[in-house]
């Protein structure tokens, strides 16, 4: 077994590998960019190397300097993570080159895989089933048009050399395909170096189905069940888990000869990932079923936590073992299912804005508890802390959620449970998304494809599931404890009366104004206090008792109306945060001696809604736009996002040019508001 290993990567998957490599007593060596100097995977290492600056191409993907930093340091091996250099060729080769044992598959085998039409090529050879499309090298717009015209639309156009949604777009119609085209083109050259894409039927009702392989060195291959990975945003997972539901054992094996058979095929070792599209004629028919092979990821996939909850295996210990010369651990027969697990991927991103991506710093960040690393009713898994930034330069996600449970049902409830322990406060995230994901009756009852967020557009979007009411009341209640506490902080100290912020006045009924702005519209809370000191609160189209009390785990305890409500609230500034079993809900409280009115927005100004690189723009000086056209294109967090005009009017200026790095907030360009002409 290796004594030391570096650990090619950063966040939450650096930190995972760290874990077990400490618990196997094995050394680690963390890598670090400038923007990642004091990250929680630093720490989580015996030592840390620095490789260069803040962009990715500055530092984890200059392998160059990984190498240099391995050897420097005496490591044996070298673990990729996922993302990154995972599944660079060039990298494992000059890994083994080094001297250094590559923890993955070989080069060959990377290679063989790495290229979406190579391998489908190599599958068809192989008799796997294949999406009917074009999968040649010839790359002429024209011949990628034609094969499309050929296949029928819907089509989708895929890097070749790429993964994680990026390069990807569904094509409905031939008039918008070359448009489409130039976009995966130029987003692929962007994220993988090669701009080659393949073209493929679009499946109506897809589900997406993988299979975990792990074979070793000695002709041991196995596959270790399927996870379900249908639920997608912008073709990037969003809820995974393992077992499929419906999946019936007949069809769970065939995939499973079919995956190890895909493996074998290209001597595999190591852990990796044989993906599917399954088409189904129905969501209750799992006999309909019918798989085609889509691409097999040649590293440890971002949802291999939930196979783990459901095997009680450790597959980060299973990479190390194998990549050390042992034998695989168990064999097929070996192999059980327990229970079922669900994966969520929090994210910095705003899910009501297109998943617009979000950059800043956690000043909360609150998790349910967690177990170990294996099997267990909740596990986290993060690369950051409170107080950390998330910055536009790496991938969105914050951390992973993982639940295991004996039934769907019971995972499903304790998905719902850990979300609502998780408050994150400072930036904008998808974890009340999430909720609403988890608790649609689509992912309820397992009607799965890629398609379900789409379908169930209306329950996942624009949702408030706390009553304004409860959160104005959580919010009244916490600024009565937070004065409360501070008064008797100083009881002993002289207080000059007139300081006083508790509305005491000397005759008549105590009464205070909260006013807040909650989704643009003005709202004031009345509370008054009575004999005996009863509170009474009128707000929100309540007016009732009101009564509060602090929880010993935190938060707070709420009686309004005769009902009792829980809740944690959090104050950043003006912005009042409340999080709830119900779900969330954000305001801003109003300071009447504060308070100014503000401005309408500047409609003649556009800024750019996130940190990042332009790109490009669609219209010139002199251009006359309406309102959503495309005005420009610019890439953050690894995607391209279009940025479009908020209301009719005629281009003046263009402030930016392509290439430039703009910050959030920058005016990309100025334009005359309502100045059409003829």
């Amino acid at each position: 077994m290796f004594k030391k290993i570096l650990i090619a990567n950063r966040g939450e998957i650096a930190c995972r590998v760290a874990a077990t490599a400490r618990r196997m007593g094995i050394a680690t060596v963390a890598v670090y960019s400038d923007a990642d100097a004091t990250a929680k995977h630093v720490q989580a290492c015996d030592e840390a190397v620095h490789i260069g600056g803040s962009a990715a191409r500055d530092s984890y993907l200059r392998w160059e300097k990984i190498i240099a930093a391995a050897q420097a340091t005496g490591a044996q091996a070298v673990h990729p993570g996922y993302g990154f250099l995972s599944e660079n060729t060039d990298f494992a080769q000059a890994c083994a080159d080094a001297g250094l044992v590559f923890i993955g598959p070989p080069a060959s085998a990377i290679e063989a895989m790495g290229l979406k039409a190579a391998s489908k090529q190599l599958m068809e050879q192989s008799g796997v089933p294949l999406v009917p499309g074009y999968h040649g090298a010839d790359q002429n717009p024209q011949v990628l048009q034609a094969a499309a015209d050929g296949i029928g639309y819907p089509v989708l156009i895929k890097a070749s050399a790429g993964g994680g949604g990026k390069g990807m777009r569904v094509v409905e119609q031939a008039g918008n395909f070359a448009a489409a085209l130039a976009s995966c083109q130029r987003e692929a050259k962007n994220s993988f170096g090669n701009d080659a894409v393949l073209v493929e039927k679009y499946v109506q009702r897809p589900r997406h189905i993988e299979i975990q392989v792990f074979a070793d060195t000695h002709g041991n291959c196995v596959y270790l069940f399927e996870r379900d990975c249908s639920v997608q945003r912008r073709h990037q997972k969003v809820l995974e888990e393992a077992p499929a539901p419906g999946m019936s054992e007949a069809l769970r094996q065939r995939m499973g000869a079919a995956a190890v058979a895909a493996a074998r095929a290209v001597h595999y070792v190591g852990a990796g990932t044989v993906e599917f599209i399954v088409e189904q004629s129905a969501y209750d028919q799992p006999e309909s079923m019918q798989f085609f092979f889509m691409e097999m990821n040649t590293r440890l996939q971002v949802e291999h936590p939930v196979t783990e909850a459901i095997t009680g295996l450790d597959l980060v210990e299973w990479q190390l073992r194998v990549a050390s010369g042992e034998p695989l651990p168990l064999q097929q027969a070996d192999l059980r299912i327990s229970g079922h697990a669900i994966e969520a991927r929090i994210c910095a991103e705003s899910p009501d804005q297109d998943f617009l991506p979000a950059t800043g710093s956690m000043a909360v960040y609150a998790l349910p508890a967690h177990s170990s690393f294996a099997r267990g009713a909740v596990r986290v898994d993060s690369g950051v802390r409170q107080g950390d930034a998330i910055s536009p330069f790496y991938d969105s996600m914050v951390a992973k959620l993982i639940v295991h449970g004996a039934t769907r049902q019971e995972a499903l409830a304790r998905m719902d449970a850990a979300l609502a322990q998780t408050h994150i406060v400072g930036l904008k995230t998808n974890v009340q998304f999430l909720r609403h994901v988890v608790r649609s009756e689509s992912f309820a009852k397992a009607r799965l494809d890629t398609g379900l967020i789409a379908r169930e557009a209306a329950q996942l979007f624009h949702q408030e599931t706390v009553p304004l009411r409860l959160a104005i009341a959580a919010w009244v209640a916490q600024v009565l404890h937070t004065q409360a506490k501070a008064a008797s902080a100083v009881s002993n100290a002289w207080q000059d009366p007139w300081a006083a912020t508790d509305a005491w006045q000397s005759h008549a009924p105590m009464r205070r104004v909260f006013d807040l702005d909650a989704d643009g519209q003005a709202h004031s809370a009345v509370l008054t206090r009575g004999g005996g000191g009863s509170l009474h609160l009128q707000c929100a189209g309540v007016d009732s008792a009101f009564a509060y009390a602090t929880l010993p785990e935190g938060g707070m305890e709420v009686m309004l109306g005769g009902q009792r409500h829980t809740a944690h609230v959090y104050l950043q500034g003006s912005q009042v945060h409340v999080f709830s079993p119900q779900g969330a809900r954000q305001f801003q409280a109003i300071d009447r001696l504060a308070h100014a009115a503000v401005a309408p927005a500047d409609l003649g100004r556009l800024t750019a809604p996130m940190p990042g690189k332009l790109l490009s723009f669609a219209v010139k000086a002199g251009d006359t736009v309406r309102q959503g056209q495309a005005l420009a294109v610019m890439e953050a967090m690894k995607m391209e996002h279009q940025i479009v005009a908020p209301a009719d009017g005629c281009v003046q200026e263009l402030l930016f040019a392509p290439g430039d790095q703009v910050s959030e907030g920058a005016e990309l360009l100025r334009m005359q508001a309502g100045a059409m002409t003829s």
